[in-house]
């Protein structure tokens, strides 16, 4: 498989990048995975969890005969380690989307209790996520902080070696409980940056599978004998994320961008989104105006509602703001073709309205590590997506959570995001949602912009690839096709 963008550290408790998630998708499995309809269904779990009346005490009952990697059994005990490690590790990026856990206890080998001091909706959802990719404790104990290089959970692969920037190999696990399903001996996923580069191998048969298929090569690609094409809507977003107080360069958040509503408000209604990402990407894509996509259970009129494209009324906020015309601004950007193309064509649109946006191009892990060390102005970023709205909104703008990198604090926001977090009703759940969603519009710490295709290109000679809404490509069950697929 052809990747895109080099993954993070291989280690679910710490990791935040979707290419990370392709990876461990082969290796480790969690206690809950999301289907092509995008529901939640057990996967080292055996059943659905049985949550109390009053919301508090959760049940999860797990597989039996289950193996890690290392050949340690997999149990309950493994499943509470986990879970502790999400949320007490100082690194960990898994805290605010386990919630109020207040304790973990192992009701024998197969069933597992979590007590909350208040209800949490979201935690099923986290589950099917990195938060429930159950780590081996012996390796945890073994490896310590540096698990990550060596990682060991359940799956049909395990890790066997990295070469930095160029590829990671998993091999197939003979103690993977469910073997017989596994057709290949081996993946090797090879970073190739470059969109025309990840074309030109799937043409060539070099590589059998190629993510991020840029919107330039796709139509081309679709139409080649031999080479199939996957898509799916996305529950993520690529947006604008400003920087209002976030890490130990004041030069990076004292500006008028940093900190005036206004002038953030302005740079969102200088943005014709519809009409960049129809310029941009052959109308591949589509605009996003929030965290929450269009086609969730949880949208609603007002999380849809997006901001009008007004370049003279933005103009105008900047002059009411005091601030010198041309305002100056750096942007972050990863090195990719079509985001730099998309960051230039934000640059000359945004000019009209009084921006002058300097474009900085960086390699993603880079851009990713300026982000989380709070080294920027302004960058552009994505999100690949959760299924539960908490996993797209808390975590980015509740004071403290792990990805809340632009140090937005806000009352009105907190409280609304916390109250969404503790119903169960869906239906109270999506307006809460909906109101934070204005309220987010108002603070504009993340400018939403457009929501990608998931777009995977593969030979037609492989099956078993699939790619659901939260954008992971999955190869676990994928396998030659006898005679070429003749």
């Amino acid at each position: 498989m052809a990747l895109s963008s080099e993954p993070d550290r291989l280690d679910p408790t710490t990791s935040s990048s979707l290419y990370t998630r392709y990876v461990m998708q082969t290796m480790c499995q969690k206690l809950y995975d999301i289907d092509e309809n995008g529901e939640i269904t057990p996967m080292l779990a055996t059943e659905l969890p049985a949550i109390s009346k009053d919301g508090k005490t959760v049940r999860i009952p797990l597989k039996d005969g289950v193996k890690f990697a290392d050949g340690t059994d997999f149990d309950a005990e493994a499943v509470k380690t986990t879970i502790e490690r999400g949320l007490n590790l100082e690194e960990s990026s898994r805290a605010a989307e386990l919630g109020p856990i207040d304790d973990v206890t192992a009701l024998g080998d197969h069933t597992l209790e979590v007590t909350f001091e208040k209800p949490f909706a979201p935690f099923t959802a986290a589950l099917a996520d990195r938060a429930g990719m159950i780590m081996s404790p012996k390796a945890l104990e073994n490896e310590g902080d540096d698990f990550g290089d060596n990682p060991v959970c359940v799956g049909p692969f395990k890790f066997e070696k990295r070469i930095a920037q160029t590829s990671i190999k998993v091999v197939k696990d003979p103690n993977y409980y469910d073997a017989d399903k596994i057709h290949l001996d081996s993946i090797t996923y090879q970073i190739m940056t470059d969109a025309n580069i990840r074309a030109a191998n799937i043409r060539s048969g070099d590589v059998q599978v190629a993510d991020t298929i840029s919107p330039q090569d796709v139509d081309a690609l679709d139409e080649e004998t031999g080479i199939g094409l996957l898509q799916s809507n996305s529950l993520g977003y690529q947006g604008l994320t400003v920087n209002m107080g976030f890490g130990d360069n004041p030069e990076n958040f004292k500006t008028p961008l940093g900190q005036d509503p206004e002038v953030r408000r302005a740079l969102s209604m200088a943005i014709d989104r519809k009409a960049l990402v129809n310029t941009v990407f052959n109308g591949w894509f589509s605009p996003a105006c929030s965290g929450i996509a269009p086609d969730s259970p949880f949208a609603t009129d007002a999380s849809n509602d997006c901001v009008d494209y007004d370049p003279e009324g933005a103009k105008k906020l900047l002059e009411d703001a005091g601030v010198e015309l041309p305002l100056k601004v750096n942007m972050k950007v990863s090195n990719t073709q079509d985001t730099l193309r998309f960051a230039q064509a934000v640059q000359a649109a945004t000019k009209e309205a009084g921006f002058d946006i300097k474009v900085q191009p960086m390699e993603y892990t880079a851009l990713l590590d300026a982000q989380d060390r709070g080294d920027y102005e302004l960058l552009q970023l994505g999100w690949s997506g959760r299924v539960d709205p908490h996993g797209n909104l808390y975590t980015f703008h509740y004071p403290g959570a792990a990805n809340n990198v632009t140090g937005v604090d806000d009352d009105e926001l907190s409280d609304l995001l916390t109250q969404a977090s503790e119903v169960t009703d869906e239906g109270e759940r999506a307006e809460l949602y909906g109101q934070a969603s204005e309220r987010i519009g108002e603070i504009n710490s993340i400018i939403y912009l457009y929501r990608q295709k998931n777009l995977t290109a593969y030979t037609e000679n492989v099956a078993g690839i699939d790619v659901y809404s939260d954008g992971v490509v999955h190869l676990s069950e994928a396998g030659f096709l006898k005679n070429g697929g003749q």
